[in-house]
């Protein structure tokens, strides 16, 4: 298997070292997470159900904090492909 990979280990750490808001119950049904990653870039998750009876502030936090992750995911490998494409010179 290459070396050339995002780890778990990796994502969790930046996760873990990021800064998050949470805003609950925006019109009685939503929440809305945003997560100030180390180096000061931004990531936002949202969740929201159809009928404010519903609204769950666990399960939209849950929600919001894994469409971060996925976003991070992303980014993530694309920088290193990125890093890759243009050679070393890139950090």
């Amino acid at each position: 298997m290459s070396e050339l990979k995002i780890t778990e280990r990796q994502i969790e750490k930046v996760l873990n070292d990021s800064e998050y808001k949470t805003y609950h119950a925006i019109f009685g049904k939503l929440t809305v997470m945003v997560c100030k990653l180390p180096n000061g870039f931004t990531l936002v998750g949202s969740s929201g159900c159809v009928d404010p009876e519903n609204y769950d502030s666990e399960l939209g936090e849950q929600i919001c904090k894994q469409q971060i992750e996925n976003q991070l995911w992303k980014m993530e490998g694309y920088a290193l492909t990125a890093q890759i494409f243009n050679g070393p010179h890139i950090r």
